[in-house]
Parts: C-alpha cells; sequence; structure tokens
C-alpha cells in the first residue's frame, strides 16, 4: 500500500475506533485521527509480525480490521495516559 492511502486508511480507522471507544481522551479529533495512523501503522504491524498477513491492499478487509484494531489500542492507551487523576 502507498503512503497516501496508508494515511486515509489510518485516518478513517482513528474516526471509527473514537466511534467504537468514545471517552474525554486527550487532543480532540484531530488528535484522535492522528493516532488512528499510528494505530495503523502498529496494528499492520502486529498482524503482519503474528499472522504473516499481506496487507497490500487498501479495500482488504483485513487491513481495515488490523487498522481499526490497532487504532483502538492506541487510543486506550492514550486515553490512559492523558487520564486525569482525581
Amino acid at each position: 500500500m502507498g503512503f497516501i492511502p496508508f494515511i486515509i486508511l489510518g485516518l478513517i480507522a482513528g474516526a471509527i475506533a473514537k466511534l467504537i471507544l468514545p471517552g474525554r481522551q486527550g487532543g480532540g479529533w484531530f488528535a484522535t485521527m492522528i493516532l488512528g495512523v499510528v494505530g495503523a501503522l502498529v496494528g499492520g504491524w502486529l498482524g503482519g509480525l503474528l499472522f504473516n498477513l499481506n496487507l497490500e491492499n487498501f479495500w482488504s478487509f483485513q487491513s481495515w480490521a488490523l487498522a481499526i484494531l490497532g487504532s483502538l489500542l492506541v487510543l486506550f492507551v492514550w486515553g490512559l495516559i492523558t487520564r486525569k487523576k482525581k
């Protein structure tokens, strides 16, 4: 997958992850979509490492699922880091 399709996939995955995991993570929508790009990278890396998946196709269900799962993971960790302690 090229650089631009990867960025688009990550941005959309970040938005979907925010819809699935709403909350008060710091940074708003823009930071969430940037975290989505990072999450897509993490999801793709873990998918390739653990399952030996080929994630070269933008329209592949595997690519989207791993990008969204990676975005959820990164968004969850970001929420733990930025959570205000009471």
